[in-house]
């Protein structure tokens, strides 16, 4: 069983390194103690969603680029194919806009509407 703190470790080192950056530099840049990004990388410590975004940022990495990176390599280890497309229901428009241009709320207002829609041509059923 692959530990996903470990593939996230791995990645952010293999980032850092790929960018001739050392620990020191890094940890600076994303405000986190030299020691505790050292154990990140090592997959002894959990990094929160804003270390990693801080990490991400101080790799000049979008965070959306390690977790993708991270995502391939556990679906090696798990014998899973990732396609590399977006869904189609994901590029669809939503009030006449791109996904993209879409706030959250709005589109969670659209997802539950389409599933009350579904849940009620199945209760019609």
């Amino acid at each position: 069983m692959a530990l996903i703190r470990q593939e996230i470790g791995d990645v952010l080192r293999d980032f850092r390194t790929q960018k001739g950056q050392t620990l020191r530099q890094v940890a600076a840049r994303a405000n986190v103690a030299l020691g505790y990004l050292s154990e990140v990388e090592r997959g002894q410590k959990e990094a929160s969603s804003e270390i990693l975004a801080s990490l991400a940022e101080a790799l000049d990495t979008p965070v959306s680029v390690i977790l993708r990176e991270v995502s391939d390599r556990l679906a090696l280890i798990e014998g899973v194919e990732i396609p590399d497309l977006v869904p189609d229901t994901f590029a669809q428009t939503v009030n006449g806009r791109q996904f993209a241009e879409v706030e959250l709320d709005e589109f969670d207002a659209f997802l539950l509407g389409s599933s009350s829609s579904a849940s009620a041509s199945q209760s019609a059923k």
